[in-house]
């Protein structure tokens, strides 16, 4: 019998042996296995941290992407390239060899010697549109260029620049406007006639109003004064402004405020992000370099109220300091009004409080610098009360002081009728020595507050060739010297329902209380 058969055998030969295990070899491969199971779950934290820290990096990377998205949308919503590309013009192929004229008007019932060098107002705008080529932009608060009287040479005058900005169209030159007007019949008729109206909304940006008062045509000559779109302004109204030719990059400056207020047209909020074409190029601590009427000169443009200075932009306020502080031996300011207060709305009510910076700056080159100062005031109907009280505070400056003067005079033509609610004296400047301010705002504080308003300043210290300074100082001492300028006295008296300061009418001894 052979053994192989023997299925017992063949499972004992197939049955491998068992294997001899010591306790200790047992424990070792325990703690090999909790070793290995340890060593699994770091694998698998590590792998899981670093997912999530994949994960987190996905997040903030997409998180900036979505970030700059908003951001160049915004940037492309609320503030726009706004337009065109200016024309070609830059800072770097700009014109800084300008002309500069005085222009004004003097109404024909005040008897004023106007300075031959001074180019009458609707000249002026008359010289600007026959300039024009392909764009007028236009900013003014007022638009009554058509009397309604239409035989009188006042009114014709009127007529006639609203005429030629209505042949605009037929000659190819596109007419840009922006007003604080929403019911203006000249208005709908120059929109009529393919101009391009855009209206600001101030009462919802400030709850003040649009006093600016400025062109700029062809982004190369433009015009800034107290003048507006009104039949008045050329014919019972005593107005002052500067028109610049041929300067682009004065233009070009002007230009990107009417860019920013064309922008705002239905808007009831100012972006918080500005764009490039409304920064400004130059600012009284970076003024343009260049020549006026061959003599060479700075000059900058500068906007109100506060919340409408785009970058690098100055304000008027800062700008007429900044005049008054340069000056060596004189300041001589002619305006409307001049009222340092500010009025405000908190919770309903309207409060009121001292508005110092004008104010102060004239008190300290007096006091000071020993700067002559000389103020001429408007005396019309709207003439607040107060404005009496801060002249005598001013003139009390000088009671006990060596070397100090300040003279405030009031602007009255005893023609004014009851029914006439414009100040025949509408000028809103400030010359000194060195340089010259030209502008849309009284000195009211609220005006620079809530108001929009744009100023030019140009500094001229040649005083042999500042020919433009020197025009309009030459206005201001005929006005300064002239029947209409009524010096103020002590005491007070009761007139139209308000105190009003004596005035002294001149050598023929009429008294005040004759209006």
């Amino acid at each position: 019998m052979e053994l192989s058969n023997d299925p017992r055998l063949r499972v004992q030969e197939e049955a491998p042996p068992a294997p001899l295990t010591h306790p200790s070899q047992a424990k070792s491969s325990s703690h090999n296995a909790a070793q290995q199971q340890r060593y699994s779950a770091s694998v698998f934290l590590r792998q899981k941290d670093k997912l999530e820290q994949t994960q987190q990096k996905c997040i903030a990377i997409f998180a900036l992407v979505c970030c700059f998205a908003i951001l160049v949308a915004l940037t492309c919503s609320s503030v726009n390239i706004w337009g065109s590309d200016e024309d070609g013009i830059t800072e770097e192929n700009c014109s800084r060899d300008c002309q500069g004229v005085v222009v004004e008007n003097v109404p024909e019932e005040l008897s004023l010697l106007v300075n031959r060098n001074h180019v009458p107002l609707m000249a002026g705008f008359h010289m600007l549109l026959d300039q024009a080529r392909y764009s007028v932009e236009v900013v003014s608060p007022v638009w009554n260029l058509n009397s309604w009287d239409q035989m009188s040479s006042a009114a014709k005058q009127g007529q006639s620049l609203f005429q030629r900005l209505l042949g605009l169209k037929s000659r190819g030159v596109r007419l840009k406007i922006t007003s604080g007007l929403t019911n203006s019949a000249e208005l709908k008729t120059l929109a009529a006639h393919n101009a391009e109206v855009h209206f600001v909304n101030m009462t919802a940006f400030t709850r003040g109003g649009l006093h600016s008062s400025f062109w700029v045509v062809d982004r190369t000559h433009i015009y800034v004064g107290s003048a507006d779109m009104d039949w008045r302004s050329f014919s019972k109204r005593k107005e002052l402004g500067v028109m610049m030719f041929n300067c682009s990059c004065l233009a070009l400056d002007l230009h990107r405020i009417f860019s920013f207020y064309w922008q705002l047209h239905e808007r009831d909020y100012i972006p918080n992000i500005w764009s490039k074409r409304v920064t400004a190029l130059y600012g009284a601590h970076n003024s343009l370099e260049l020549q006026i009427n061959d003599a060479e000169a700075s000059a900058y443009v500068s906007t109100s109220p506060e919340l409408f200075c785009a970058k690098d932009r100055t304000r008027d306020v800062d700008a007429i300091y900044d005049v008054i502080q340069r000056a060596n031996t004189f300041v001589y300011i002619s305006v409307t009004d001049y009222l340092p207060l500010l009025s405000q709305r908190s919770r309903g009510n309207l409060v009121t409080r001292y508005w110092s910076p004008l104010d102060e700056a004239i008190r300290e080159a007096v006091v000071l610098r020993g700067v002559r100062v000389r103020l001429l005031i408007s005396f019309w109907e709207k003439t607040h009360p107060l404005t009496f009280n801060f002249v005598a505070s001013l003139k009390s400056l000088c009671m006990h002081l060596q070397n100090c003067s300040v003279e405030v005079r009031f602007f009255w033509h005893k023609e004014q009728t009851e029914d006439d609610h414009y100040s025949p004296n509408h000028n809103k400047y400030v010359v000194t020595d060195n340089a010259l301010y030209v502008g849309n705002h009284d000195w009211v504080g609220s005006n620079f507050a809530v108001n929009a308003g744009v100023g030019l300043v140009i500094k001229m210290e040649n005083h042999f060739r500042a020919q433009l300074r020197e025009q309009v100082k030459a206005a201001f001492e005929r006005d300064w010297l002239s029947r209409y300028a009524k010096s103020l006295h002590s005491g007070k008296e009761l007139h139209d329902k308000h105190q009003t300061s004596k005035l002294d009418m001149g050598p023929d001894e009429e008294k005040w209380n004759d209006l």
